[in-house]
């Protein structure tokens, strides 16, 4: 199954659903985007496309991060100072904007990465009656 953020996922392979059936709404918990994004630069400077191909393969092709949430996402991160942008050349020889995490940005995946560890727990154990 593929999820694409803040589009409605693909029912392939649900029994007895179809598509139109399915109410539209997030597959993410709201702010889980940006820890994506901040995740995929965590290692090295990416421009746009390169960040969303990146999450897609660390999530093993199961999140598929469309342009009309990831631009708005990187310019609301840079607002911030979680990252920073600067120009450069593409492999295809394309000016293209590289996107760098910053050091208030690593210190705001780590923030994240505790918060969504304390979250998914308390998620879990509601799921698993305890």
């Amino acid at each position: 199954m593929e999820y694409r953020f803040f589009i409605q996922p693909k029912l392939v392979g649900h029994a007895g659903l179809k598509p139109n059936m399915a109410k539209e709404k997030p597959d993410l918990v709201y702010g889980t985007l940006d820890m994506l994004i901040l995740k995929a630069l965590q290692h090295d400077p990416r421009h746009g496309l390169a960040i969303a191909d990146r999450i897609k393969q660390m999530s093993k092709d199961i999140l598929n991060v469309e342009q009309g949430s990831l631009y708005p996402a990187l310019y609301r991160l840079e607002a911030q100072g979680w990252i920073k942008a600067k120009w450069g050349v593409s492999d295809n020889n394309r000016k293209a904007r590289y996107y760098e995490l910053t050091a208030a940005g690593r210190k705001q995946l780590a923030a994240e990465k505790d918060h969504w560890v304390r979250i998914t727990k308390g998620i879990d154990f509601v799921l698993s009656g305890a």
